[in-house]
């Protein structure tokens, strides 16, 4: 997605700026060209394959953990959609990428793709699909995302105007903890939840259609979905708007050509419809757990607790080692001011996947609450190591200050003072009093 700057709208030190960043920028055009891997067309390439390939790597926890987390209550869908993947990736323009797949535990209809071919689907997609071949379409269109370097090139695009500043903001989410998150997770998440050109649209739709022809699927899928979601965009769909649709803008001229393209290749292939419905079995058993855990945190959003606690109580009965719902529980615990009910849950939470950052982060802030400085600081430290936020930077300043650590303290509250926002402000005075 292309950005442009007008110099008249700047002051003159920011056009002085410019001029500078510009002439860097314009070395950088003149020094730094390659071939799209996919298309092999020329473009810009400022960052090489080992940094692609290295972001790619470290971002992918973290950001995976941003959007819900891995879906665990199902191996096997896990091992299924990672096969269907690699079926695909094998007959890319990139085969030797270290592709990855995962299906993440988010309701939102998504899926995404970082550099280095780290992809993810969300079970709020899976759900809604009909056949194996509908799967490989969006498998195979994040796959030439990430096999033609498409958000490496928004990265370029975003460094060409910010050159030199070292922090990217995090993308808009309903993530409640997204204005928190700090270094290369924030940095994945954008990457992830930004939205993709028309041109990249189609260049992904376009290949994703030949590697399903390769790979043996019915291409005619792909359309197929095309026209689902530009008739669920038009209806104004409020799942898909601030998932798929968000990241992946659905458009007349995109189903147009992929139908041209797949009349060109000719339709027919495996569709998989029977061993799709059994793989999904599970999730589909499932569903109405996720179902009742939606309307609670809509429930709990609207400030109506007890209601909100019979839902999740519910889903709690319908699927009991889904971490999940113990963490929104003991969010609603939490705030009827029920501090032991809501420690218990957040334990449970963190003892079903304990490597989920915001268990962790729960469970230290409530405990915190309850005086329990060795939890709290255990637990924020644990949240940290995977996904590093500003509030568990501030309040571990406050652990040490309350355990005699005053050079720990500052520490923390310096890390804190890099984000934005009220916690960057408080970690500014608490510091301020501690360096006086």
């Amino acid at each position: 997605m292309h950005q442009e700057i007008d110099l008249q709208e700047l002051s003159v030190k920011n056009a002085a700026v410019l001029r500078c960043l510009s002439a860097a920028a314009l070395l950088l055009l003149l020094t730094g060209c390659s071939v799209n891997p996919v298309t092999g067309e020329k473009q810009l390439s400022l960052i090489p394959e080992s940094q692609e390939l290295a972001m790619g790597a470290e971002q992918y926890t973290p950001t995976q953990q941003t959007q819900g987390g891995q879906f665990y209550m199902d191996p096997e869908l896990a091992l299924y959609v990672r096969d269907v993947g690699q079926k695909l990736a094998q007959v890319s323009d990139r085969p030797d990428l270290p592709y990855e797949f995962v299906v993440l535990n988010s309701s939102v209809p998504n899926a995404w793709a970082l550099p280095g071919g780290k992809i993810a689907v969300n079970r709020g997609l899976l759900i809604k699909l009909d056949d194996e071949a509908q799967l490989a379409s969006v498998l195979g269109h994040e796959i030439v995302h990430a096999a033609a370097r498409h958000s490496v090139q928004r990265m370029q695009q975003t460094q060409m105007i910010s050159l030199g500043v070292g922090v990217l903001g995090m993308a808009v989410t309903d993530n409640e903890w997204a204005g928190l998150v700090m270094g290369g997770a924030a940095l994945g998440a954008q990457l992830a939840l930004a939205q993709y050109s028309q041109g990249d649209e189609l260049e992904s739709d376009h290949y994703g259609i030949l590697y399903m022809k390769e790979a043996g699927y019915d291409p005619g899928a792909a359309v197929e979905l095309q026209e689902l979601f530009l008739k669920l965009s038009e209806g104004r769909d409020s799942n898909f708007l601030q998932g798929l649709f968000a990241t992946h803008p659905p458009s007349a001229k995109r189903v147009q050509e992929n139908r041209d393209l797949v009349s060109k290749v000719g339709a027919g292939g495996y569709r998989g419809k029977d061993v799709y419905q059994r793989k999904l079995a599970t999730l589909r058993k499932l569903q109405p757990a996720y179902d009742a855990h939606e309307k609670a945190l809509e429930l709990a959003s609207e400030d109506r607790l007890e209601p909100a606690l019979e839902k999740i109580n519910e889903a709690i009965r319908l699927a009991p080692d889904e971490a999940m719902f113990y963490a929104l529980r003991g969010r609603i615990y939490k705030e009827q001011n029920n501090s032991e009910k809501a420690a218990a849950d957040f334990e449970k939470a963190v003892s079903l996947y304990p490597e989920m950052f915001v268990y962790r982060l729960y469970n230290g802030l409530n405990a915190l609450a309850m005086n329990n400085l060795d939890t709290a600081r255990e637990n924020l430290l644990h949240a940290n190591q995977t996904v590093p936020t500003s509030i568990a930077f501030l309040r571990l300043g406050d652990i040490s200050v309350k355990q005699n650590r005053r050079d720990d303290a500052i520490a923390y509250y310096r890390k804190a003072t890099e984000a934005g926002g009220d916690v960057a402000e408080e970690a500014k005075r608490k510091l301020a009093a501690l360096t006086q």
